[in-house]
């Protein structure tokens, strides 16, 4: 059902949109489910067509750890027209907005977790695969006190492992 026409001929463009809430990404051109739009609205970004079509192949697969290299993969398999850098800034976006977390498991080397809840992780360095460790699972104790007009926001462990040897 189409609700507007949109008519900016003194530009050259004339084009037929559902209405307002409706953004309709390239990704098998389906409208992104109401959760995607509700994600990025909550924490004020505006639900441009690249961050829509990202926000969905990352929240709607349930909880995962993807690099950007990754993410633009999936992008590019399922027709989104994106650059790596769109990819970085958007996945840094979602990052500053808590829809996501950054985790550095070594300087260059970024997965971004789509779970915020507080947990931890186990790498595996021969494989370079992320797992969470619920954080319940996991007792940090002792911490320093934090320097002056500083608090401590939060406490992340990445426990690495390796194949045993044999």
């Amino acid at each position: 059902m189409l609700a507007k026409q949109i008519d900016r001929r003194q530009h050259g463009l004339v084009g037929w949109f559902r209405d307002d809430s409706t953004y309709i990404c390239p990704m098998k051109m389906t409208p992104p489910s109401s959760t995607v739009l509700e994600h990025l609205r909550a924490v004020n970004l505006r639900p441009t067509r690249q961050r829509v079509a990202l926000a969905r192949l990352l929240l709607e697969k349930g909880d995962r750890h993807v690099t950007a290299e990754q993410l633009h993969g999936e992008a590019v398999a399922a027709g989104i027209g994106v650059s790596l850098a769109t990819v970085y800034n958007t996945l840094h976006q979602f990052t500053d907005c808590e829809l996501l977390r950054e985790v550095v498991v070594e300087p260059g080397r970024s997965y971004f977790d789509t779970n915020t809840s507080d947990h931890h992780h186990f790498f595996c360095e021969a494989t370079g695969h992320l797992q969470d460790i619920p954080g319940h699972d996991l007792v940090v104790s002792g911490l320093p006190l934090p320097p002056s007009g500083t608090e401590i926001h939060c406490v992340e462990v990445i426990v690495r492992v390796r194949p045993e040897s044999r």
